[in-house]
């Protein structure tokens, strides 16, 4: 069942307000999956790389920046949010603190120049309140409120699912060859870490992508490569796509205004978004990609 929603600003003076109206429109979809919450956020860039990472333990983050610092040999600043934490560090060093990071057991949600993933075990208003997610601005993001029923009911399991830099999905929908395209990633150097077929659709087009397609060419290879039933929403540093399977179970509304473009599994996901008296609200068609990019 699951619920989704996004939302891309094409008004900066929205910026602030990006975390309030996102957390607004999660909380309207809780009852499509109570089990599990997260959200993406694409915030300000700053000259290094955020590398998001999580454990059910926050002590462990006790001291980490000043230990990751003297292992990479760079400066890392850490911004530690209940289960979160996120590191900034210069850019050159974060494939090397990914390692260092993974080595100490912490998991890694997000790592880019802009994006930050944070997600939890639970409704989406206890999820969005730990975090503080209202109060968090950026140029656009997406959430995803879960009802688990192909893997198990846990943090890892929980959307956004993040395999490159500063890309992101969430899915609504269950793939049948997951399994198969697991295989065919892992020897590509995509490794899927968790039993969910979303991740499997995230490192999908991530290796499309990293393969030289544009981010709506990535999406139009789903509907070719991918079996099964889905609604997907991606985020990339610069922009975000939606696409739907051929048959279109899944429900999806898309709403577009001079100020932002919105996602959501419902249209009541819309109903305090600003303006959205005048938006076009649409239902995205069968097999056609949409997307908007900076």
């Amino acid at each position: 069942m699951c619920g989704i929603v996004g939302l891309f600003l094409k008004n900066d003076d929205l910026r602030p307000r990006l975390g309030e109206m996102l957390t607004d429109m999660l909380i309207t979809m809780t009852d499509r999956g109570p089990d599990s919450a997260g959200i993406a956020i694409y915030g300000d860039e700053g000259e290094g790389a955020k590398i998001t990472v999580q454990s059910a333990d926050p002590t462990e983050f006790d001291g980490l920046d000043a230990a990751l610092s003297t292992e990479i040999g760079a400066p890392v600043d850490m911004k530690v949010i209940d289960t979160h934490a996120v590191l900034t560090l210069p850019a050159g060093a974060a494939d090397q603190a990914v390692e260092v990071l993974e080595a100490r057991g912490l998991r890694i949600m997000a790592r880019g120049a802009a994006m930050e993933i944070y997600k939890e075990v639970g409704l989406p208003k206890d999820v969005a309140a730990r975090f503080g997610l209202r109060a968090m601005g950026g140029s656009h993001g997406i959430g995803h409120t879960r009802m688990a029923t192909e893997s198990a009911v846990t943090t890892l399991g929980a959307h956004p699912f993040s395999t490159a830099s500063d890309e992101c999905l969430v899915h609504n929908g269950s793939l049948s060859n997951h399994n198969q395209l697991r295989r065919k990633l892992a020897r590509e150097g995509f490794t899927v870490k968790t039993e969910n077929d979303t991740e499997v659709g995230a490192a999908y087009i991530s290796s499309r992508i990293a393969g030289g397609a544009t981010l709506g060419q990535a999406l139009e290879g789903t509907l070719q490569d991918l079996d099964g039933f889905f609604t997907f929403v991606m985020g990339t540093r610069n922009g975000f796509g939606v696409v739907r399977d051929p048959i279109a179970c899944k429900p999806a509304v898309l709403a577009e205004t001079d100020d932002y473009v919105a996602f959501g599994s419902e249209y009541r996901a819309f109903a305090d978004l600003p303006g959205i008296e005048a938006a076009k609200v649409w239902e995205p068609e069968p097999a056609t990609v949409y997307f908007w990019e900076r």
